[in-house]
């Protein structure tokens, strides 16, 4: 993947009886490291007391041994892995957020981007409040609060805040009773729960992560749905449902997800194959040898061969041992060298069709051709399973300005030139219904077919101005 950052992550545990919840988390959370590496933290439920381990770092840089231990046994918990679409990456914006109010305790943990965050946190800073982060996330916490104090239950506070949030959330909440998990009425973000043999509810973003701590996926979270798990059951409601059309993030099948993940019923896997038999078909190569960029590109390039007849190959192996914390001394080159080897027996003398998930800025991928020069390709033919990316995202994708993609300032012929490829074919944006299983999705970081207002502001760290940035 070439420019677009990962999504956040988000885990909840409801157990019948004390357990280490946070234990779960952990394998939740570790199921979920593809979705941002960050932050991470996890809180448990005490019996109403929340006790939590917060930090910047990858899952097992923060949840240690240690850690872990350090945390009580509990009913609940709320877990959540970081990489940060609006604020900056420091501790203070790690997540779960925690509340502690005369109505109750609350931890928050949040996936996307809400489009109308700044409306809402001037209005809120005007009457009064202060805020701790520079997360949006903090924002849907405090409308939270403040419907909470008139609302006669906490799921009816989250009902109420709904109706004010505008964008993309899959939130998991907790109080000190329930556990409750929201998806806001577009659907934007996935979020789906499961139950495991004994008893214990999990609420995740993505499949795996279920399946991870030894549950069963019962279903997803419907668009505008609250669920709430307590004492009572699972009760289900859904009064925000159908109030707006779907638009399920559709880089969701092409990059985000892990390709073992099934969302909105559809397999993951199975989209990025299809991806590939369509560039197959539209954007079609002389080759002896298709390839991918590892991971997102390796099924679509199966899937390229299967529709082409050519022969699919391992061409590029990733360094699977660098995490975050490596920060390289020299330029993108040096780092790409690092994190992903040609193999040259595959590539050399060959007429090579190369699948990656996306162009950006286009850095990236010039390196991962000229690797495979310097290995002897004869030719490459870079294919691509996204369209073009031509518009801002404001839901989660970090895809904040359209000066740095490539895509808008140059055509498909000067593009190949720069990456130093022979060809190029993009996907087609008017077949992304067939990636979806033709559900509703979003595509406008694509086409700018907006499902919301667009925002006034939509820098990422919008909150984090110096005084000169003001002036």
């Amino acid at each position: 993947m070439a420019g677009i950052h990962e999504e956040c992550g988000v885990f909840g545990v409801y157990a019948p009886e004390l357990i280490h919840a946070a234990r779960l988390c952990y394998y939740g959370l570790y199921a979920l490291q593809h979705r941002g590496q960050e932050s991470c933290g996890v809180v448990v439920n005490d019996d109403g007391l929340f006790a939590s381990v917060k930090d910047v770092g990858l899952v097992s840089e923060v949840l240690t041994p240690d850690r872990l231990n350090s945390l009580p046994q509990g009913s609940m918990a709320v877990a959540h892995t970081r990489y940060g679409t609006t604020g900056g990456s420091s501790r203070n914006n790690c997540q779960p957020i925690e509340v502690n109010h005369q109505k109750g305790r609350m931890a928050l943990a949040h996936n996307g981007n809400l489009s109308n965050a700044a409306e809402l946190r001037s209005a809120l800073e005007l009457s009064g409040a202060i805020f701790h982060t520079t997360t949006d996330t903090e924002t849907i916490a405090y409308i939270v609060t403040k419907e909470r104090l008139s609302a006669p239950s906490i799921e009816e506070a989250v009902s109420r805040a709904m109706y004010t949030l505008e964008g993309a959330y899959s939130l998991v909440l907790m109080s000190p009773q329930k556990l409750i998990c929201a998806r806001d009425p577009h659907g934007f973000r996935p979020l789906c729960y499961g139950k495991t043999p004994e008893g214990v509810y999990v609420v995740a973003s993505e499949s795996c992560a279920v399946k991870a701590v030894g549950a069963q996926v019962i279903r997803d979270i419907e668009p505008g749905e609250i669920v709430i798990f307590s004492k009572d059951g699972v009760v289900s409601r859904r009064e925000h449902c159908g109030k707006r059309p779907k638009k399920l993030c559709v880089f969701e099948y092409i990059y985000f997800a892990r390709p073992d993940s099934v969302i909105d019923g559809v397999g993951v896997q199975n989209a990025r194959i299809r991806a590939g038999e369509v560039l197959a078909q539209t954007s079609p190569a002389q080759a002896d040898i298709v390839i991918g960029v590892p991971d997102s590109g390796l099924d679509a390039a199966f899937g390229f061969s299967r529709a082409s007849g050519i022969s699919y190959g391992i061409g590029l192996i990733k360094n699977k041992y660098i995490g975050r914390t490596f920060i390289a001394p020299g330029d993108r080159a040096n780092q790409v060298k690092i994190k992903l080897s040609p193999v040259e027996s595959s590539v050399c003398g060959k007429d090579v069709v190369l699948i990656d998930d996306s162009i950006v800025r286009g850095t990236t991928l010039r390196c991962i051709v000229g690797l495979l020069r310097e290995a002897g390709a004869r030719k490459i033919h870079v294919r691509v399973t996204a369209p073009p990316f031509l518009h801002p995202c404001f839901y989660g994708t970090d895809i904040d300005s359209s000066e740095h993609l490539i895509a808008c300032r140059h055509t498909v012929p000067e593009i190949a030139a720069a990456l130093g490829a022979d060809s190029l074919g993009y996907f087609p944006a008017e077949r992304l219904c067939e990636l979806a299983a033709g559900e509703g999705y979003c595509d406008a970081c694509f086409t700018g077919r907006y499902p919301t207002a667009i925002p006034a502001d939509t820098r990422k760290n919008r909150f984090e101005q110096r005084l000169s940035d003001k002036k």
